[in-house]
């Protein structure tokens, strides 16, 4: 198992490996229908000191991502490849932002869902209504909206707001999910995002929705400590295995 620290050295196969993977979320996440258009960003630290990662260049659908088109930039946003490539100035601030204040936190996603965005558009923000959500308490943190992140000052703000979270609703913008590993991540954002989409249906009709008792609450929230290594282990070689079934030519 390869050192994921800052201060490991990075092999080609790390780097081949972390784009492959950083690639099938990308067309993972077109698949479920989850992209907005050449909006919204992915990205996955590189081992080593210089605390570069991956995101994608500006102009490619997330259908069209491959580990090869994919752009390595350093935290002041620095492209470190040889050749004439440019990234959404949004997304790295956000990403920048999270890889520099936390280093465990190796892959990031940042989503513009409808159901993301409804329910940062709501007051309330994400209610505990089923087991999906409550997956998530004790782990969400919520961030105000500042307009386009385009300001470098807020950075502080976005990682003071974040904390040890690993999952963030962006208060009229949408979500965000870091995890250890792309499987890591991948995971924690489908359960916030599935939550939001259910949350969205329940509230769309007139009948009065039930919230569980905060100690059923609790019960669900601990055992979510029960799933350790699922998402690397059994998650994502099935989704690795369902993207391969329908186009392989992320790999490239």
């Amino acid at each position: 198992m390869s050192d994921d620290s800052p201060s490991a050295r990075s092999t080609p196969d790390d780097d081949r490996r972390l784009r492959i993977d950083l690639a099938a979320a990308y067309r993972i996440v077109a698949m479920l229908g989850w992209d907005d258009l050449l909006a919204t960003h992915i990205s996955v630290r590189l081992p080593g000191a210089q605390h570069s990662f991956l995101i994608n260049p500006l102009g490619l659908l997330f259908e069209e991502i491959t580990a090869s088109s994919l752009v390595e930039v350093d935290l002041a946003g620095k492209v470190l490849e040889h050749r004439e490539v440019a990234i959404n100035p949004a997304g790295f601030t956000i990403h920048s932002a999270v890889h520099a204040a936390r280093p465990e936190a190796r892959c990031i996603f940042h989503l513009h869902t409808t159901a993301g965005v409804a329910v940062s558009s709501q007051t309330r923000g994400l209610l505990p209504l089923n087991q999906t959500a409550m997956l998530l308490n004790g782990r969400l943190a919520y961030h105000d909206f500042e307009g386009i992140a385009l300001d470098p000052g807020e950075r502080e703000r976005l990682m003071r707001d974040l904390g040890a979270s690993n999952a963030m609703i962006l208060r009229n913008h949408g979500t965000l999910a870091v995890g250890s590993s792309v499987a890591d991540a991948f995971q924690t954002m489908y359960f916030l995002e599935r939550a939001c989409a259910i949350q969205v249906a329940a509230l769309a009709g007139d009948a009065e929705v039930s919230i569980p008792a905060k100690a059923v609450q609790d019960v669900v929230a601990r055992q979510v400590a029960s799933f350790g290594d699922m998402a690397d282990r059994l998650l994502w070689p099935a989704m690795l295995r369902r993207l391969d079934r329908h186009d392989r030519s992320y790999r490239d």
